[in-house]
């Protein structure tokens, strides 16, 4: 992996009797986004919080932008953005004296740090609010202003400890836009988010952490792969039939669930030719296809597996 902006090799980090990293290794490179999950609890933002030189490891070591975050923590402050699970703004402030603060402490003349404010409200959609308050901001006002803050310095390098955490739908969607349309300047991503279908939709490649370790790294493409887990969901035309449906199915070799409430039979399918199978013995139970999706496992299906395989092996 070519030039990578953030690197984690073998950190660990304690509190007292609970293990919050144990020996945790990522790599992103320039320009990419990378997706950490995990439950509540997993290390996802103890692992931020030590890359982002706000926690020293206890063991291994952490580099962003090729700086290692503790013998260089000042220099890696100034690479790097990181916008928290809430947002973080003064919301006595207007939005525009919240940005400018920010540049000004980062040692920005008073002219600059105005301009580069006005630039990012444009950029964030919030130019009409920029005099208002923080406080009188939506929810999803305050998280784009948070995200513009931490963008004051043109950061190479940001942390999102889950970004959208509490956002409708529609900020949701918009902030996404947001976070690809830096990644298309060049900017290096590490998001955490709880939300699979953001990681799905963002990240070039995701790591799953549980109790603090690593249990599964990939793209979402090569993670779904690794389930190998496809399924044929079967709509009956008359929900009587599905009784014989199921029993014709089990006798063929297959495991079909049946939910009661949808009416909808599921069959996990092992190979393409188990579809034949599935059609023949419907079939002969004499119960007739109103209709069939084929699916390929999600991103959730893969994470539920992971997860209850992780807390298999740990007890």
């Amino acid at each position: 992996m070519s030039d990578p902006m953030i690197e984690a090799d073998q950190v660990s980090k304690t509190f007292g009797a609970v293990t919050a990293l144990d020996r945790v290794d990522i790599r992103v490179p320039r320009g990419s986004v990378l997706g950490l999950l995990g439950h509540n609890g997993a290390g996802k933002t103890t692992l931020v919080h030590v890359l982002s030189t706000m926690l020293a490891p206890d063991g291994g070591t952490a580099r962003v932008a090729g700086l290692d975050v503790t013998r260089h923590a000042h220099e890696v402050r100034g690479r790097i953005g990181l916008t928290g699970q809430f947002a973080s703004v003064d919301e006595q402030l207007p939005g525009v004296d919240n940005l400018v603060l920010i540049g000004r402490l980062l040692g920005a003349s008073r002219r600059d740090a105005r301009a580069r404010a006005t630039e990012l409200l444009e950029v964030f959609d919030l130019a009409d609010a920029a005099s208002r308050p923080a406080r009188t901001y939506s929810g999803g006002m305050r998280r784009r202003l948070d995200l513009a803050a931490s963008l004051v310095g043109q950061p190479e390098v940001i942390f999102l400890d889950e970004p959208t955490t509490g956002l409708d739908p529609a900020s949701r969607v918009a902030l996404w836009q947001i976070v690809e349309q830096l990644v298309g300047d060049g900017t290096t991503v590490l998001l955490t988010t709880q939300y699979l279908e953001e990681a799905d939709r963002l990240a070039d490649s995701i790591t799953v952490l549980s109790e603090g370790r690593v249990v599964a790294s990939g793209t979402a493409a090569e993670l779904k792969e690794r389930m190998g887990r496809r399924a044929v969901h079967v709509t009956l035309t008359d929900p009587g039939t599905a009784g014989p449906a199921l029993r014709a199915l089990t006798d063929a070799g297959l495991r079909p669930s049946h939910d009661e409430s949808t009416g909808v039979l599921s069959t996990p399918l092992q190979a393409s030719s188990d579809l034949t199978v599935v059609l023949r013995a419907l079939d002969q139970a004499g119960a007739e296809v109103a209709g069939l999706d084929l699916a390929e496992p999600s991103l959730d299906d893969v994470y539920l597996h992971l997860s209850k395989k992780a807390r298999a092996t740990a007890a």
